[in-house]
This record gives structure tokens, sequence and C-alpha cells, in this order.
């Protein structure tokens, strides 16, 4: 590559950049601006697919400030990713004595082992509590704000 061609970030590109997420309040969610910049690889789920996306085109040394839709950092919340669960299952599993309330986060297993996933504690019933599955910013509009240092 020559001097005076800058590169662009792509698909699978490898990247180095700064970025800040903030919620609709403006409450900063994710700032790496005064830390050690990210290291990533687009589309390895690294960032979510909405964040990724406005990433595509942009050239090496850009700053941008993007928002984002409810439905477009993080998806949509989807309301198959409410799920109950009985609490004798949640005994079995876990701890039997375990007073949950709602906001708690629990760790699940995952169905074919090895990697774990997370659940909201959304509602609690005398036999199950409902769990909300949904990544806790699906839903959310956000600010993005990135500046591009490197991409290979």
């Amino acid at each position: 590559m020559s001097a005076a061609t800058v590169a662009t970030v792509t698909p699978g590109a490898f990247l180095t950049l700064h970025y800040r997420l903030k919620g609709p309040d403006g409450q900063i969610l994710v700032d790496t601006f005064a830390q050690q910049p990210a290291t990533l690889t687009l589309g390895q789920g690294e960032l979510a697919p909405g964040l990724e996306a406005r990433l595509i085109g942009l050239p090496e040394g850009a700053h941008e400030h993007f928002q984002l839709a409810a439905d477009e950092g993080f998806g949509p919340r989807k309301a198959e990713l409410m799920q109950p669960v009985s609490r004798r299952l949640l005994a079995e599993q876990g701890d039997p004595d375990q007073d949950y309330q709602i906001g708690d986060v629990v760790q699940f297993p995952a169905p074919q082992g090895g990697a774990q996933f997370a659940g909201t504690v959304a509602a609690l019933h005398d036999d199950h509590l409902l769990f909300d599955f949904n990544h806790p910013l699906a839903g959310v509009a956000l600010s993005f704000e990135v500046q591009v240092i490197g991409v290979l």
C-alpha cells in the first residue's frame, strides 16, 4: 500500500480504534478514549452487528459520531427471549437457598456445554421466575462515537 492510499474498514478487517457508547440518557456505557484502544476483527462478534455496520467504509483516521435507533445497535427486543425457569430447576442447578430479586443477573450453562449465557430476572412467581435473555441494550437507542486508529 502506498503512502497516499488510506486503508478503509471492510468486513473481516482487523481494527484498532477508540469508541464511546452512550445510552439514550447520555450515560456512558463504554469508553476506551482514556484507555488503551480496542483491537478487534470485524465480523467476529466483538461489537454488536449494528455498531460494526457503521464502521464499514470508514477510512483510517476517521473520527465519527453516529446515532443508532433503538433496534439498530443491539437489535430489537424479542418476546421469545423472555422465558420462564422453574424454581425447582434453579434449585437443582444452582444454590437452593438463593433469594432471587428482579434485576438479578443469573448465569446459565449453554445447552451444548462449555459456554454460559446470562438472563436477568424480570418477574417472580411462586413456581417459576421469568428471565429476560435479551441483550441488556437490545431495543435501546444509542450514541456511538468512534475514532479509527488503524486498519489491517
